[in-house]
């Protein structure tokens, strides 16, 4: 995208798309310097099209051929050219600026296929292995952006990932139940005795506040890790994981004895951005 106009016009499009779509990565963006931020936006941006996609379709079929666009995109295939998404000429902007691993991105887009479907997660290994190509390699990709790279910013962007998947999970769960869809791990309900009919009832017992106490105990432990992992962080990788302060103060409601899990709760964007501002005035974050 050689117009400067045009190039300035992707760009707020991917930030007007990350705002009105996932508040909370656009308000963490505003923390991280600004040299940086487009290039987060775009990757940003980029999640959103795809985890929006089952979203936007009635059947499996024109999801898949909207997922597959993005493969091809990303393998070089030319479909008439990306210069009318403006999503697309940004993120090729930021792997090419950035150095980004295409394959990463990719394996994104193949991970979010079984969001087309109605087939239940099947146990907390394939959770995990679906989070570490989603929200773990967001969190590893917008670091390689702040110019951090190493073993140790994987394995903190693994836990940071996993704990930010698994708290999406239970705050996606009065949706996914209402479309008879499953992202608790059929193996941790029945490990209580609890079947996929009583989530899908939309109603808590106590077998499966059990099994939700038990999956939430598994996002809290990856929580605890990533910030244990966050002390040794060089300064300029920190706040890129700022979304973790978002985590922390919803795994904390989400947790409490009186939380009915199929009742929707909404965080006001003044709150986010508070929670964030303080968040980054922090040790944690800042040091």
């Amino acid at each position: 995208m050689s117009d400067p106009a045009e190039a300035r016009d992707a760009a707020s499009f991917c930030a007007d798309l990350v705002r009105a779509h996932d508040f909370s990565r656009y308000a963490s963006a505003l923390f991280v310097p600004a040299a940086q931020r487009r290039a987060l936006l775009a990757l940003y941006a980029f999640n959103v099209e795809i985890s929006r996609v089952h979203e936007q379709v009635s059947q499996p079929l024109p999801g898949e051929m909207r997922l597959q666009w993005w493969t091809d995109m990303l393998a070089g295939m030319d479909h008439g050219g990306v210069e009318g998404n403006p999503v697309a000429a940004e993120l090729l902007l930021a792997i090419r600026s950035s150095r980004l691993p295409v394959e990463r991105l990719s394996r994104l887009i193949e991970e979010h296929q079984f969001d087309l479907y109605n087939d239940p997660m099947p146990t907390l290994a394939a959770l995990e292995g679906y989070i570490n190509d989603t929200s773990s390699v967001l969190f590893s990709l917008a670091a390689a952006i702040a110019g951090q790279s190493s073993e140790e910013i994987e394995h903190l962007g693994r836990h940071a990932g996993l704990a930010q998947g698994m708290a999406q999970v239970m705050a996606s769960l009065p949706l996914d139940a209402s479309r008879r869809q499953l992202f608790v791990p059929l193996q941790v309900l029945e490990r209580h005795g609890c079947g996929i009919e009583e989530v899908f009832a939309g109603k808590e017992t106590p077998k499966l506040r059990a099994a939700l106490d038990q999956f939430l105990g598994e996002a809290r432990g990856h929580l605890r890790t990533a910030f244990t992992l966050l002390v040794n962080m060089p300064p300029e990788a920190r706040p890129v994981f700022l979304p973790l302060a978002l985590v922390r103060h919803d795994l904390a409601r989400m947790s409490r004895a009186d939380n009915d899990p199929f009742i929707p709760r909404s965080t006001s964007r003044l709150r986010t951005l508070w929670t964030l501002w303080r968040a980054s005035r922090s040790r944690e974050f800042s040091a």
